[in-house]
C-alpha cells in the first residue's frame, strides 16, 4: 500500500489567520506550570511538537486538540520522515484484545480496550466520510474501498496442556464487552472449517477485532484533520496542524521553538543522541508475510471466519487476503519495513508449518510480498510489560520543567495501549504535570537502565 504526503502540509483554518508559527531561532518556549495561561494572555499558540506518526503519535494530537480548552490558541507540528502509519504501527498485524497470551485481562486492559474502540470508531467515520482525493492521504478510492476494522472475532486455540487450566482459569474473568468463549472441534470447524485443534480446545473472542492499520491511522489524521477544523469554527481558539515528512535526528533541532515535545518514535527514540542508552528497551524485529488465495482454489477463507492467534497468527483481511506473522529477531536495529528475499525466505520457512499445524488450508495459499517493523519492547515488572511514559527532562539534560515527554515501549501492544495512554500523556503536557499519569508506567526512571 503507498500513499502520498507532502512533505510539508499544514492545515490552518480560515478562523485562525494571524496565528503563525515562530520563525526557527526565535526566543526558547519553556513549560511551565504557567505556559498555558501565558499563551492565552499574549494570545500566541501554544506550540507542540509530537514526534512519530504512528499509533502514539496520532493519538497524542487527537487528545491534545480533544482536550485543550477551547479558547486555547494551539498549534502542533506532527513529524514523521515517512508519513502517516510509515512506521511499525503500519505494518503491524492489528489483532486487538485486551488479553495476554494466556487470555488473561492485562493491566489497565478494561480501560485500554474501551479508549480503542472508541478512537476505531473516530477514525471509521472520518474515513467514510473522505470523498475528495487528497495529496496527504491519496485517492480514497484505493485507501478506503476495504475496511477499517473487521469484527469477525479472534480465535485462540489452545497448544500446550500445561497451561490449558491456566486458559481455562483466566477465561472466566473476561470482560463483558469483550468476551471469551471456550469452544471445541466442532464449534471451531463451524467458524472455521478445516481448523485443527491440537487439545479440542480454542478460547473465542467473538467481540474482538482486526484493524487494518494503514487505513486506521490514515482515517485517525483525517478526523484529527476535522476537529482542527471544528474547534477552529466554534470561534473561541484558533487551532493549527502541521504535518512534517521529515527525520528528526536530534531534539537539539527543536530547541527553543515549543513548548512541549512529545517522543512517540518507538524504536527510534533509543536512537535520539539524547536518550541513546538511557532507555529500558528491548528492540525485536518482526516480519509479517503477505497470503493470497489465487483465483483458480475454489474454496475460500470464510466472510465470518475469525482472525487466528496461535504460534504463528493470521489477521484476515479479506476472503482471499491475510496476513501471517511474525518472526522475532531480537536486538535488531534494523527499522526498514522493506525486507529481502532471503530474510521472506527464512520468513516463510518459519511462519507457514506454524500456521499450518492450525489450519492446515494454508498450504493453498501464495505468498505476495512482506514488510518488517522494528518495535521496542519495555521490561517485564509486577504490572506485565506497560509502556514507558513521562516527563524526560531530566534525561534530555535540559532543567525546564515538562518540556520533553516520552510516550514509547507498546512493544506489541502499541494498537491497545495507544488511545489511553495517549490520552494520559495529551492530558499531563496540557497541565504540565506528571502527577495525572500511574506511576506504573513512569517509575521506569528511577531504575538505572
Amino acid at each position: 500500500m503507498s500513499f502520498i504526503i507532502r512533505s510539508d502540509w499544514i492545515w490552518r483554518c480560515p478562523w485562525a489567520v494571524g496565528q503563525t508559527h515562530r520563525s526557527r531561532g526565535s526566543t526558547s518556549r519553556v513549560c511551565p506550570s504557567s505556559s498555558l495561561a501565558a499563551a492565552q494572555s499574549q494570545s500566541r499558540p501554544l506550540r507542540y511538537a509530537v514526534l512519530g506518526a504512528g499509533f502514539a503519535g496520532l493519538s497524542v494530537v487527537w487528545h491534545l486538540l480533544k482536550h485543550s480548552p477551547k479558547e486555547l490558541n494551539l498549534s502542533i507540528d506532527l513529524y514523521d520522515e515517512v508519513g502517516i502509519g510509515g512506521g511499525a504501527s503500519g505494518v503491524s498485524g492489528g489483532l486487538l484484545h485486551p488479553y495476554s497470551p494466556k487470555v488473561k485481562l492485562l493491566w489497565q486492559g478494561a480501560e485500554c480496550w474501551n479508549e480503542c474502540l472508541k478512537l476505531l470508531s473516530i477514525a471509521e467515520t472520518a474515513a467514510l466520510a473522505f470523498g475528495e482525493p487528497n495529496s496527504e492521504i491519496g485517492d480514497p478510492a484505493q485507501k478506503f474501498s476495504n475496511f477499517v476494522v473487521r469484527r469477525r472475532g479472534i480465535l485462540r486455540p489452545a497448544t500446550n496442556v500445561r497451561t490449558l487450566d491456566a486458559l481455562n482459569h483466566n477465561a472466566q474473568n473476561s470482560l463483558s464487552s469483550c468476551r471469551i468463549e471456550t469452544i471445541g472441534m466442532d464449534t471451531a470447524q463451524g467458524l472455521v472449517p478445516d481448523i485443527c485443534l491440537p487439545l479440542n480446545t480454542a478460547f473465542y473472542m467473538p467481540d474482538a477485532v482486526t484493524v487494518h492499520p494503514p487505513h486506521y491511522l490514515q482515517g485517525l489524521f483525517l478526523a484529527c484533520k476535522n476537529l482542527v477544523k471544528e474547534l477552529s469554527a466554534s470561534g473561541f481558539g484558533g487551532k493549527e496542524l502541521c504535518l512534517h515528512q521529515k527525520s528528526i535526528t536530534s531534539l537539539l533541532e527543536l530547541e527553543g521553538e515549543y513548548d512541549a515535545v512529545i517522543i512517540c518514535v518507538g524504536a527510534k527514540a533509543d536512537m535520539l543522541p539524547e536518550l541513546s542508552g538511557k532507555l529500558p528497551l528491548r528492540t525485536c524485529r518482526g516480519v509479517i508475510a503477505h497470503m493470497q488465495l489465487p483465483d483458480f482454489i475454489g474454496e475460500y477463507y470464510p466472510d465470518h471466519g475469525p482472525s487466528i492467534l496461535s504460534d504463528a497468527w493470521l489477521a484476515v483481511q479479506g476472503s482471499r487476503s491475510l496476513l501471517m506473522g511474525s518472526t522475532k529477531e531480537w536486538k535488531s536495529r534494523n527499522s526498514s519495513p522493506i525486507v529481502s528475499a532471503d530474510e521472506a525466505s527464512k520468513a516463510l520457512e518459519e511462519l507457514l508449518p506454524k500456521a499450518s499445524a492450525i489450519y492446515p488450508g494454508m498450504k493453498n495459499w501464495s505468498f505476495t510480498g512482506a514488510r518488517a517493523g522494528l518495535r521496542a519492547l519495555p521490561p517485564m515488572t509486577p504490572d506485565g510489560s506497560p509502556p514507558l511514559l513521562g516527563c524526560v527532562d531530566n534525561l534530555v539534560g535540559k532543567t525546564h520543567a515538562c518540556k520533553y515527554w516520552l510516550f514509547g515501549g507498546l512493544g506489541s501492544r502499541g494498537l491497545l495501549y495507544h488511545g489511553w495512554f495517549g490520552k494520559l500523556v495529551a492530558q499531563a503536557v496540557l497541565a504540565c504535570s506528571e502527577n495525572i499519569i500511574p506511576s506504573e508506567v513512569t517509575s521506569w526512571k528511577n531504575v538505572n537502565t
